[in-house]
C-alpha cells in the first residue's frame, strides 16, 4: 500500500510564487462518495421516506453515477463491506474504475460500545475496538485504499465531572497506535467532530485532530512506520468535514490550513451545514456557498490532490440527484475560484493598507450574474 506524498502542502511560497501557482494550478475534482447514504439512516423522530436497499442495489446506484463524476467509494466495516461481499466489492471496483477510496472501522454503533471503543475503561470493550480496528486496517491494505477514516463518534462523554480527561484520550492514542503497528504503512485520516452522538466527543476540532496525529506518531514503535515518519511522511492524518467543522464554529479557509500547513490534510468530506445545530448533511452549497469557495481557494493554494469525499444525508430527494447537485455546487464554486484574478487578489491581501475594501467589491461582482449592472469596479492601484 503506497502512501500518497502529501508534503508539497506544507510548501511556502512568496507572494509572486503564490500568484505563479495559482495560475497554473487547478484542483483535480475527484469526486467519492459513502455508501452509507445511499439507503436511508433511521432517524428517533420520523420513519424512513424512502426503501431500504443492500449493498448490491447501492452499488448499482453507484455505478450509474460513475458516467457523471463519481471517481470513489467509502464504506463501513463490517457492516457494508465484510469477508461475505468482499468479492462483490471487488468486482464492483474492477468493473466500474470506481476507488475503494476507504473503509471506515465501525466503532460508534454496536451496543458494547455504550461507554466508548478505543478509549473505554472496561479492558474487555477496548480490547474488542482495538481488534475491529485492526481488521479494518487489514482490509484497507488488502484493497490498496488511500487510508482509512477514523472518528471518535462513541468516544466521549456527557458529564465530565470526575471523569480523567487524559486519561480517556491516552486509551483512545495508545488503541489506535497498537492497532497501525499491528498492520504497518496504512495511513488513518482522522475525522474530527464536536459533539453528536456523544455530547461531547474526544478530540473534536482541528487543531484537536493535529495533536492526536502528533501523540499516536510518537507512540508507533514498528520498524515500518517508523520508517515511513523519518521520511516524512505522516500517517496519522486528517478527513475534516465540513459540517463537522461548522457545528465547531470553526472557519472553513482558516481550519483547513492548519491541516494543510502540516501536511496532513489526506481527505475532505464535503457537505454543508448552518454554524453550529446538529449534522445536518446538506447538499454541497445549499448554505454559506462563500465559505465554500474560500476553502476551495485555499485548497488551490497549498496544491490539494486528494478525493473530494460527498458525505450527505438526502433525506428528501433521490440520492443519486443529492449527489449530482452536490458535484455541481463544487464544480460551480471551483469554476468561480479558478476565473479570479490571482494577481490582484494576492496584492489585496498582502497589501490590505491600499486594498481597503476592493477584495470585498470585487468578489462582490465575481459572483454576480450580471455584474455590469453594477457600479464599475474601484480601480486597485498595484505599484
Amino acid at each position: 500500500m503506497s502512501l500518497a506524498n502529501l508534503k508539497p502542502q506544507a510548501r511556502r511560497r512568496s507572494p509572486a510564487q503564490l500568484v505563479k501557482h495559482l495560475q497554473t494550478f487547478e484542483l483535480d475534482l475527484k469526486f467519492s462518495a459513502g455508501i452509507w447514504y445511499m439507503s436511508p439512516a433511521g432517524s428517533r423522530f420520523h420513519d424512513k421516506f424512502k426503501p431500504e436497499l443492500d449493498i448490491d442495489r447501492r452499488l448499482d446506484l453507484a455505478a450509474k453515477l460513475v458516467d457523471y463524476g463519481l471517481r470513489g467509494i467509502e464504506a463501513h466495516y463490517p457492516n457494508e463491506i465484510n469477508d461475505q461481499n468482499l468479492e462483490l466489492w471487488k468486482w464492483f471496483a474492477r468493473d466500474t474504475g470506481v476507488k475503494i477510496v476507504s473503509i471506515v472501522p465501525l466503532l460508534f454503533w454496536d451496543a458494547q460500545f455504550e461507554f466508548g471503543s478505543l478509549s473505554s475503561p472496561l479492558p474487555a470493550i477496548r480490547r474488542a475496538a482495538i481488534q475491529r480496528m485492526i481488521e479494518t486496517l487489514q482490509l484497507n491494505r488488502e484493497l490498496r485504499t488511500d487510508f482509512t477514516i477514523v472518528w471518535t463518534g462513541i468516544d466521549g462523554y456527557e458529564n465530565p465531572f470526575g471523569i480523567d480527561l487524559m486519561a480517556m484520550r491516552d486509551r483512545f492514542a495508545a488503541g489506535l497506535a497498537e492497532a497501525m503497528d499491528a498492520v504497518p504503512g496504512v495511513r488513518v485520516a482522522f475525522e474530527p467532530k464536536p459533539y453528536e452522538p456523544r455530547g461531547r466527543q474526544l478530540y473534536g476540532t482541528t487543531p484537536e485532530g493535529l495533536l492526536l496525529g502528533l501523540k499516536v506518531e510518537t507512540l508507533l514503535q514498528n520498524k515500518i512506520n517508523r520508517r515511513l515518519l523519518a521520511e516524512g511522511h505522516p500517517l496519522v492524518c486528517l478527513n475534516p468535514e465540513i459540517g463537522h467543522m461548522l457545528m465547531a464554529y470553526e472557519d472553513l479557509p482558516y481550519a483547513f490550513s492548519l491541516a494543510l500547513e502540516y501536511g496532513r490534510l489526506a481527505h475532505t468530506h464535503v457537505n454543508s451545514q448552518p454554524l453550529g445545530n446538529y449534522d445536518q448533511d446538506l447538499n454541497v452549497g445549499v448554505i454559506a456557498p462563500e465559505q465554500l469557495e474560500a476553502a476551495l481557494y485555499v485548497l488551490k493554494m497549498h496544491g490539494y490532490r486528494g478525493f473530494f469525499g460527498i458525505d450527505i444525508n438526502p433525506e428528501r430527494m433521490p440520492v443519486e440527484q443529492a449527489i449530482r447537485n452536490s458535484m455541481d455546487a463544487i464544480r460551480a464554486a471551483n469554476d468561480r475560484i479558478n476565473a479570479l484574478d490571482h494577481e490582484k487578489v494576492i496584492f489585496a491581501t498582502e497589501h490590505p493598507d491600499q486594498a481597503r475594501g476592493w477584495l470585498e467589491s470585487y468578489l462582490i461582482r465575481m459572483r454576480a450574474r450580471r455584474p455590469k449592472k453594477l457600479p464599475p469596479l474601484p480601480k486597485l492601484k498595484m505599484k
